[in-house]
C-alpha cells in the first residue's frame, strides 16, 4: 500500500484504510529496525500522528520540524522513501533523522533536543517576510520539552508576530522516564482519563506566551487526531497553537510498550557489544560512593544508557537527572562542587558540545572538582554526523585548567575514576561504547604515560584511547611484516601532555593517533610542542569534515583512522 503512495491518494483514503496504512507502517519500521537498528518505540508511537499530518496537511509545501528526530521514519515512508529502508542507517544510505539533503519533504536537518520550535518560528518568519502562505509544525516530545531552548523559542513568539503549530507528543518518556516540573504540569493537563483532560486543558502558562492550547487525549486515535488538526488548522490562520497529543511510546509492539526505555534505540544484535564502558563507569562510581558520601551522579536525561541505573538505586538522594538541559546540569555540577560536592556529570559526546560555555565559565575558571564523564567518545556509527562524538577533544583541549584523560581499556578507567576522588580540580575523562581490548593493569598516579612497545626504531607512536590503541597494535602487525617497527606509548593524559615523556623521544619520528578531528585535538598539541625541534611529526585523525552514518570500523577508515595508512607510514623511509 505503500509503495509509491501520493499525498492525494493517501487524502482520498477512508479511515478504515488509514488504520490499514498504520498496522502496515509499523510493520515496516519493525521490520527495518531490527534489520539495520534505529529508534524504534518512538517511532511506533508516532504512526497515527504522522499520517494525520500527512492526511491534514499539504506537504511539502507544508513544513514540518521533528525535533531531535527520532520520530520522522513514518513521515519518510509518507514522502517515497520506504525503498530506501533498506539501507537506513548504513553508510550512503538513509539517515535516521531528517536531512535536507535527503528530500524536499525534511525542511530543516535535527539531531539534538530542543531546536525545532526555534526552527519552526524562523521559517514562518522567513515565510511572512517572503509574503508566502504555507503552514508550519514543530513536534517536539515532552522529554525535549524540558529543554531550555524551547522556552527561550517561546519567549520570541509575540515579537517575531508570526504564527505556529507546536504539537507536544507526550508518551512520559524522553530515553529515560521524562522528569521535572513541566513534566507534572503536562500530566496535570492530561488528567487521569479523557474526561478529566478536557476539563482541565486550559493552559494559562502557554496562553501567556501566545499560544491557543488544546490537545488529544489518544493520540493513537487516527480520526481524532485527523479531526482535531483539522480544527487546529483553521486556527493557524489567526493564531499559533500548542496541540498537547498523549501517544503510547512502542504503540503495536507490545515487548516495546513494556520496556520503552530499553527499546528507544537499537542496534543490530550481532554488533551489540557484551560489556560497555558505561555498565563500567556506573558500577565503579556506584563503588566509590559506598566509601564517598560527597560523591553525586549527574545526567541529563540519559541515566540508563550511561550506566547509572545501578547508582539511581543505591543511592537516590545523590543522584540527579535534570531532562534535557545540559548546559542546566553543569551549572548544577559546579555549584554543588562549590559546597564540597564531587560531582560526575556523565554525558555523551555529542551533547556535551551544549555545555561547552558553562564547562569554560562555571566548572573551569573556578577550578572546581567537576568530573566530565563522556561517553560515546569519537566515531559513534549509525546515527551519523549529529551524534559523532569526534570534536571533544578539540574544544576542551584549549580550556585552561582542565585535565583531559582518555583510558586505554576498561580497567584504566576504572583506575583513573578511582585516582579523580582526590583529583583537586576540572577533569574530563572521554571514552567510546564497548570496551574490546585489555591493554595491560594500569596504575594511576599522576598524568604520567606509559609504554606499551618499547622497540629498536626511529619511530614512536603516541596513541591515546582504545581505539586509536588497538588500531596503531594492528599497524605494527603489518608494519612488522614489512621488516620495520615502533614503540607504542599509551597517552593517557592528553592534558596535560606528558612533557617529561616528550623530552626524553630519542626518536625522530613521531605518530600521533587519535578518535577525534585532526584540528585541535591530540596531535595538533603535540605537533605544537614540537614545532622548533627538527622532529617530524605525522598525524592521524579524522579529517575536516562531518562524518555521516555508517558502520564505526569503515568510517575510521575513510576519515582518516586506516590501520593500513598507519602501517605504511612506519614502513616509509624519510629523512
Amino acid at each position: 500500500m505503500i509503495d509509491n503512495l501520493t499525498g492525494k491518494q493517501l487524502k482520498s483514503m477512508n479511515i478504515g484504510e488509514l488504520n490499514a496504512l498504520c498496522e502496515e507502517l509499523r510493520k515496516n519500521i519493525i521490520r527495518y529496525v531490527m534489520e539495520n537498528g534505529g529508534h524504534l518505540s518512538s517511532n511506533l508511537g508516532m504512526v497515527e500522528l504522522t499520517v494525520a499530518l500527512h492526511y491534514v496537511f499539504d506537504f511539502p509545501e507544508d513544513k514540518v520540524v521533528f525535533d531531535v528526530g527520532h520520530q520522522c521514519y513514518t513521515h519518510k515512508m509518507l514522502s517515497g522513501r520506504l525503498g530506501g529502508f533498506s539501507a537506513l542507517r548504513k553508510k550512503g544510505g538513509l539517515s535516521g533523522f531528517p536531512k535536507r539533503e535527503e528530500s524536499e519533504y525534511d525542511c530543516y536537518n535535527t539531531g539534538h533536543a530542543g531546536t525545532s520550535v526555534s526552527a519552526a518560528l524562523g521559517i514562518a518568519k522567513a515565510r511572512d517576510l517572503a509574503c508566502k502562505d504555507f503552514n508550519v509544525i514543530a513536534v517536539i516530545g515532552d522529554g525535549s520539552f524540558n529543554n531550555g531552548l524551547v522556552y527561550e523559542a517561546f519567549n520570541s513568539l509575540r515579537p517575531l508576530n508570526t504564527n505556529i503549530l507546536v504539537i507536544i507528543n507526550d508518551n512520559g518518556m524522553s530515553i529515560s522516564p521524562t522528569v521535572g516540573s513541566m513534566h507534572e504540569y503536562l500530566d496535570y493537563l492530561a488528567g487521569d482519563s479523557e474526561e478529566s483532560y478536557h476539563k482541565k486543558r486550559r493552559a494559562e502558562i502557554f496562553e501567556k506566551f501566545g499560544f491557543d492550547y488544546d490537545g488529544v487525549y489518544d493520540g493513537n486515535d487516527l480520526a481524532c487526531m485527523i479531526e482535531q488538526l483539522k480544527r487546529v488548522k483553521e486556527q493557524l490562520k489567526t493564531r499559533s497553537v500548542i496541540l498537547h497529543v498523549l501517544t503510547k511510546k512502542g504503540k503495536g509492539y507490545s515487548f516495546c510498550e513494556d520496556n520503552p526505555e530499553a527499546t528507544h534505540g537499537i542496534g543490530v544484535k550481532s554488533a551489540r557489544p557484551s560489556v560497555e564502558y558505561s555498565q563500567v563507569f556506573g558500577d565503579t562510581l556506584c563503588e566509590l560512593a559506598k566509601k564517598n558520601d560527597k560523591i553525586v551522579a549527574v545526567t541529563a536525561a540519559m541515566t540508563g544508557s550511561l550506566g547509572l541505573n545501578g547508582f539511581f538505586e543505591k543511592f537516590p538522594e545523590r543522584a540527579i537527572d535534570v531532562g534535557i538541559c545540559e548546559e542546566h546540569a553543569a551549572i548544577l555540577c559546579a555549584s554543588m562542587a562549590t559546597e564540597g560536592f564531587r560531582p560526575y556529570y556523565a554525558i555523551y559526546s555529542t551533547f556535551l558540545q551544549r555545555s561547552f560555555d558553562e564547562i569554560i565559565i562555571d566548572i573551569c575558571s573556578q577550578n572546581l572538582p567537576v568530573t566530565l564523564c563522556i561517553d560515546r567518545a569519537g566515531i559513534s556509527g549509525a546515527d551519523g554526523e549529529t551524534h559523532q562524538g569526534v570534536f571533544d577533544l578539540s574544544f576542551l583541549s584549549l580550556i585552561p585548567g582542565l585535565t583531559i584523560a582518555v583510558p586505554k581499556d576498561a580497567d584504566e578507567l576504572r583506575a583513573i575514576l578511582e585516582w579523580s576522588v582526590n583529583f583537586n580540580g576540572p577533569l574530563a575523562i572521554r571514552y567510546p561504547r564497548a570496551c574490546g581490548n585489555f591493554f595491560g593493569k594500569s596504575e594511576i598516579k599522576g598524568t604520567e604515560w606509559e609504554y606499551l612497545r618499547r622497540a629498536e626504531s626511529d619511530t614512536v607512536i603516541l596513541a591515546c584511547g582504545e581505539r586509536a590503541i588497538a588500531r596503531s597494535l594492528q599497524a605494527l602487525q603489518i608494519a612488522e611484516k614489512g621488516g620495520r617497527t615502533a614503540s607504542l606509548i599509551n597517552a593517557r593524559f592528553i592534558k596535560p601532555l606528558d612533557k617529561k615523556m616528550l623530552s626524553s623521544l630519542g626518536e625522530k619520528r613521531i605518530i600521533t593517533v587519535e578518535d577525534n578531528v585532526l584540528i585541535g585535538g591530540f596531535g595538533s598539541l603535540v605537533c605544537e610542542y614540537f614545532a622548533q625541534s627538527g622532529k617530524i611529526v605525522k598525524n592521524f585523525a579524522y579529517c575536516d569534515k562531518f562524518i555521516p552514518q555508517g558502520g564505526v570500523s569503515e568510517l575510521m577508515d575513510e576519515y582518516g583512522l586506516d590501520t593500513a595508512a598507519i602501517a605504511d607510514y612506519i614502513l616509509k623511509d624519510e629523512t
